[in-house]
């Protein structure tokens, strides 16, 4: 690995990398001449580092270069694109910060280019004639963005609110021609047409000033529990309305605020005073691949933590809205609306109810709309996240009608999740002129490597062509966009982040991006998920273990027999009928597949959807290559149907047959139990906490994960915790600390990190509580 350097910001790639290639010519003709040997390809930053070491043979002097600057460099560089005489590298020095070199193979000359030139030298390898093609479609959201300020250091990415604070402040001079637009907005403030805060009565900064000072001091005066409505009509008098406080403390404070922007402008007070101003009313959130709803969902196609995610969401939101209205004085019902799809075959769930309140809320509520046909008939069956594309655009149109009519009138908010929800929210925000946000939670272009260049051969399967799209015009319309971690948007120094992968790419014969997103935008804001403390507690308190479901759980980890569950409803009770399970295609709902021989081994445990990114399958083949890990633990999956013939997903049926042949392929019936996917979230809770009862540890083997509720959750159960290094769990867990980062793309390494922790544990039993402990304090700091 190379040396950290240092590398002045003012110096280009090209100007440094040319001067470095003409100091070690010799060695680097070497390396281009293995670069350029195999003719035109794209190279990785593995395959770049491999040549380049290959291309040395003394040691010493392959050292001193590997290490050296030019080392560096390619070190850097995320892949490089071949066509003899050129190679053209995509050099990332820091997270966001991308410079693209062309170097000539015969003098070692080098340009630089810009990030569409590069993209062209990309597309040639998969489409020269649409490369070459100038009236071939290219977007530059850059160029649409030039006003926009940007942060500028790598450090900053995520801290978009902060930012945008001091950049307020540092325009409104404390002049009262500055200030007038900050008037012009308190002006403007209502609900439903009734004045918040700020009359027509001011209407110069020099008066807003002079009231703002009258009116503190005549609330200082008076008892600080003072009612507003005892005021109300003083304040209406000099040109304030409703809407500063309900109380006279409350009243000072956010008049005292105001004062302080108006009088010497500084970020702190800017962000005080704004989180004072009545905004926010009624909110609408889209959730709409998968199935969306409250009870036996988790598990079903396209259906996992976003569900529980948006829903803890909404209940946070609600409570924050109840307690900022009252602490503004004012008497207005907030309504949040969470638009999903209504699914006539909705599964035994209550994905086929309209208007379904969300549990323990009192004024939020889950609004289903069908998807309709061409004709115009509701379409009853579920669809996939990669199929949903069509029907979106009619989608947002009826969502609108139906939103207009329950919260009679406009959303001042409207908050789309994944990429469908938010290309209808960018849709409806345009349409409604409503501040938008996004949450991506995950990204399909990170998940399947080269899928932008490749994404003619999968998008029969995919439609990447729709869901990029889809990204591109959601990113770089809304108004702000939220991230769990930074790995999300700007990933490490290593890696580029799921929104940074953003940054120009290209769909060769489609569309070249040649700026999608910066992630120095301000609109990038960071804001970590928790979860439910009374549901995911440490396996600890004893006195809150909830083991009336051990019965319950014992039977669904150490039952026997393969098992399948039926039941039926019997004068409002339910009877449960277990049945022996021996042919995978019978119809009957299949709920485990193996048994544990040997109860005394601790738990391996996993619980996700089963998809390709989720690598499910990928952990159950390193479990069965390796009789190290086979010998010291036995391994517990939850995770989707048993059954191919139940799914609908074709993901899903492609790795419910993997999961089958490798159980059948290493024999591993006495040491795996593979459990269908459970949707009783409480029971899950424990189900964590039984877990880390047998000393058993947590694993999280995803090929890419954006943030990693399922991380969350069992650390803070107490379980020991092997998760992805690619996505956010890098950022959650501290390497041999707090849990274990795994590489999921080297079964081996992941395996072999497994087997030491187990092996260490039975060697000294107070490591695994040491980890245990760990990883609480990790979350309890998170």
């Amino acid at each position: 690995m190379a040396t950290k350097l240092s590398f002045k910001r003012m110096d280009s790639v090209a100007e440094s990398m040319s001067d470095a290639l003409r100091q070690s010519q010799y060695q680097m003709k070497r390396c281009f001449q293995r670069y350029v040997s195999k003719g035109r390809r794209l190279l990785k930053n593995p395959q770049l580092m491999e040549e380049l070491e290959k291309s040395l043979d003394d040691k010493v002097e392959k050292e001193k270069l590997v290490e050296g600057f030019l080392g560096y460099i390619i070190c850097s560089t995320q892949e490089a694109v071949v066509l003899p005489p050129f190679v053209a590298f995509a050099v990332r020095m820091n997270p966001g910060i991308w410079e693209y070199v062309k170097v000539h193979f015969d003098d070692l000359s080098v340009q630089g280019i810009t990030p569409s030139e590069y993209l062209k030298f990309k597309e040639t390898l998969y489409d020269e004639k649409w490369a070459k093609d100038d009236n071939s479609l290219e977007v530059d959201f850059g160029a649409l963005d030039l006003s926009t300020p940007h942060l500028t250091l790598p450090s900053s990415i995520g801290n978009g609110m902060q930012f945008v604070s001091k950049f307020m402040s540092s325009k409104l001079s404390g002049k009262p021609e500055s200030m007038k637009p900050l008037l012009d907005y308190l002006l403007a403030l209502n609900y439903r047409g009734e004045k918040l805060m700020v009359n027509e009565t001011i209407d110069t900064v020099n008066k807003l000033q002079t009231t703002l000072l009258l009116a503190e001091v005549f609330v200082s005066g008076l008892p600080k529990y003072t009612p507003y409505l005892k005021f109300e009509l003083r304040f209406q008098e000099w040109g304030l309305e409703k809407g500063w406080g309900e109380t006279a403390e409350r009243c000072k404070e956010t008049l005292n605020f105001l004062s302080e922007v108006l009088q010497a402008p500084d970020p702190i007070n800017m962000e005080k005073f704004f989180s004072r101003v009545p905004t926010i009313f009624n909110i609408v959130v889209f959730s709409i691949r998968g199935y969306f709803g409250q009870q036996k969902v988790l598990g079903l196609p396209d259906t996992g933590g976003q569900v529980v995610y948006v829903l803890d969401k909404v209940r946070s939101m609600e409570e924050e809205l109840l307690q900022r209205i009252k602490q503004q004085g004012l008497h207005i019902t907030p309504k949040i609306l969470v638009l999903t799809r209504l699914i006539p075959d909705y599964k035994g769930t209550k994905c086929n109810v309209e208007l379904e309140p969300v549990e323990n809320t009192k004024y939020s509520h889950i609004l289903r709309v069908p998807f309709k046909t061409e004709d115009g008939k509701d379409l009853h069956q579920w669809v996939s996240r990669f199929d949903i594309y069509p029907y979106l655009e009619r989608y947002a149109q009826d969502a609108s009608t139906k939103i207009l009519d329950i919260l009679d009138g406009k959303p001042d908010l409207i908050i789309g999740n994944y990429t469908d929800g938010n290309l209808v929210a960018s849709l409806m925000s345009s349409k409604l002129g409503v501040t938008q946000g996004t949450i991506a939670h995950a990204l399909e272009k990170t998940k399947y490597e080269d899928s932008d260049v490749k994404w003619r051969e999968l998008d029969q399967k995919y439609h990447f062509s729709c869901q990029f799209t889809a990204d591109m015009i959601a990113m770089n319309t809304t108004d702000f966009i939220i991230t769990s971690t930074y790995q999300e948007i700007a990933g490490s120094k290593e890696k580029p982040g799921q929104y940074e992968h953003h940054y120009a790419f290209t769909m060769p014969g489609l569309c070249r991006y040649a700026t999608g997103i910066n992630v120095f935008d301000p609109k990038f804001n960071i804001a970590a998920p928790g979860v439910d403390q009374s549901i995911y507690f440490p396996f600890t308190q004893k006195q809150k273990r909830l083991t009336g479901l051990h019965p319950q759980i014992e039977e669904l980890l150490y039952s026997k027999e393969d098992t399948g569950e039926l039941m039926e409803r019997v004068e409002g009770r339910h009877i449960r009928r277990h049945i022996s399970q021996t042919r995978l295609d019978n119809k009957s709902d299949i709920v485990a597949r193996g048994y544990l021989a040997d109860r005394n081994k601790p738990i391996l445990f996993s619980m996700a959807r089963l998809d390709k990114v989720k690598n499910i399958t990928g952990l159950v083949e390193w479990y069965g290559q390796s009789k190290k890990v086979r010998d010291l633990v036995n391994l517990v999956v939850v995770a989707g149907l048993l059954n191919a013939s139940q799914s609908n997903d074709r993901e899903e049926v492609d790795e419910i047959n993997k999961m089958h042949n490798f159980i059948d392929l290493y024999q591993l019936k006495g040491q795996i139990r593979w459990i269908k996917a459970q949707t009783d979230h409480v029971r899950n809770g424990e189900l964590y906490r039984y877990i880390a009862d047998t000393k058993g540890a947590f694993v999280q083997p995803a090929l890419y994960e954006a943030f990693g509720l399922t991380v969350i959750e069992a650390m803070n159960c107490g379980l020991p915790t092997f998760a992805t290094n690619q996505g956010g769990p890098a950022e959650i867990i501290i390497d041999g600390v707090s849990g274990f980062h795994i590489n999921p793309m080297n079964g081996r390494e992941a395996i072999r990190k497994i087997v030491d922790f187990f092996q260490k544990c039975k060697d000294d039993p107070s490591y695994w509580n040491k980890v245990s402990t760990a990883g609480l304090l990790r979350i309890y700091e998170w």
